[in-house]
């Protein structure tokens, strides 16, 4: 193991000083803050568009009911055909015409009434279109019943359960929302770090086997100990590159935002619902994600994260490493790829399909011990609440995995390095695990 510091120094710098890996470091965060930009850019030309939609109210119910915003205009007309009506819209080039018919009752007027455009409206306007004009019939209908609409409004009491634990500790919608949000970065964080950085360390060894450079390499160093200066020499390749892509996309952001004047929240496909609930309680809704943030437990989260991080990066570094060995070609590894990405999409798909349901029932406990799925698992059930002791177990069983597959995988390895020509099988890999 004496020659394990200089295989990683030497993997390490032979991936920092490559021009490709260089190149994609630097390159990558303007990349991402260009698009970022653009994003922004196109979202503010879009809400400064302003929707001009012309009313045909011949029931004369509605006439009072459409207020203009900012983004949208509306035109009442009178005394015209609806004919002349769609003539006028198209003429004008208006988003759209809204056509409200004079029937003999309500129930007849809602199935009749019918919004006219060029093409599909907003889903969003036409929502907010239905919602008013919904609310209005409804207060008529009880009207015409000898109903006060006013007086059930006022009787109507909304309920909202105050979430607390049985130790009382409160809790809520939005904390759980937030809990989410965090483990579910965390854990399509380390998804993607191991699909990268995994086809890295699988690439080298295929480039150097190719190369036949291994062939002297490997008479002076065990192949155990030349897998294990790989891995972590890239994994410190990785994790250089992950900084220097957090370090430059800060700065960046912040002189983007600052120099052009572009809003982040504007690449937000809620932002007019945000800057419409301005008056209408923003600051509290903002205190409140605050404190949600101070409850969460920050600590454990960033160490778990580390550990899970590591330990799951390391795990599938040593399968991938071990795919590059046994193939002479990045083509040939498909059909090995499918085993190792399985386990990984199942972790991300019973992350996101039973974590949010349920974060403490079998199946999310069963995947958050298994090494396989843990790391994305786990990192998800951690922010609602999950037991030292099982987190500690399932760090323990992920590394005691990763320690026994670097064995697995060596022995792959050592037979894999050394074989030309010919595209191995599983049947024959088999083989090799017990030379």
């Amino acid at each position: 193991m004496n020659h394990l510091p200089l295989i990683i120094k030497r993997e390490y710098l032979t991936k920092v000083r490559n021009k490709s890996f260089i190149i994609m470091t630097f390159l990558s965060p303007f990349i991402f803050v260009g698009i970022f930009a653009l994003v922004a850019y196109l979202s503010n030309l879009n809400s400064d568009t302003v929707r001009k939609i012309s009313v045909l109210d011949e029931s004369g119910l509605f006439m009072e009911e459409f207020q203009s915003s900012p983004h949208t205009q509306y035109k009442i007309l009178h005394n015209v055909s609806l004919e002349a009506a769609k003539k006028e819209a198209e003429a004008e080039e208006i988003y759209g015409l809204l056509y409200i018919p004079k029937t003999e009752n309500l129930e007849d007027l809602s199935k009749k009434i019918t919004f006219y455009s060029e093409d599909s409206p907003s889903l969003s306007m036409m929502s907010n279109i239905n919602d008013m004009l919904e609310t209005k019939v409804n207060t008529l209908k009880l009207k015409e019943a000898g109903i006060d609409s006013e007086t059930i409004k006022s009787l109507h009491i909304n309920i909202n359960a105050n979430q607390e634990t049985f130790k009382g500790k409160e809790t809520s919608k939005l904390g759980s929302g937030l809990k989410l949000a965090f483990g579910g970065a965390a854990g399509y964080l380390l998804f993607m770090f191991i699909i990268i950085y995994g086809n890295m360390i699988m690439r080298s060894v295929i480039e150097e086997k190719t190369s036949r450079v291994i062939e002297v390499i490997i008479s002076s160093v065990k192949p155990r100990v030349l897998l294990l200066g790989k891995i972590f020499g890239t994994t410190l390749a990785g994790i250089t590159q992950f900084l220097v892509w957090v370090v430059l996309i800060l700065v960046l952001m912040t002189a983007v935002t600052s120099i052009f004047g572009i809003d982040p929240a504007a690449a937000s496909p809620s932002q007019q619902v945000i800057e419409n609930s301005v008056d209408g309680g923003t600051q509290q809704v903002l205190h409140d994600i605050m404190l949600e943030i101070n409850n969460l437990p920050i600590a454990n989260l960033i160490v778990m994260f580390i550990l899970f991080f590591v330990g799951g990066y390391l795990l599938y570094a040593s399968l991938y490493a071990s795919v590059g060995a046994a193939v002479d070609s990045e083509t040939d590894t498909q059909q090995f790829m499918m085993p190792i990405l399985m386990p990984l999409i199942l972790a991300v798909y019973v992350g996101f399909f039973t974590v949010i349901d349920n974060p403490h029932g079998t199946v999310s406990q069963v995947f958050s011990y298994i090494p396989f799925t843990s790391p994305v698992v786990m990192l998800m059930r951690i922010p609602f609440g999950v037991p030292i002791w099982q987190q500690i177990l399932s760090v323990v069983l992920l590394f005691g995995t990763f320690i026994g597959m670097v064995w697995f995988a060596a022995k792959i390895y050592r037979v894999g390095i050394l074989m030309y020509g010919k595209k191995p099988t599983y049947k024959e890999i088999f083989k090799w695990l017990k030379y």
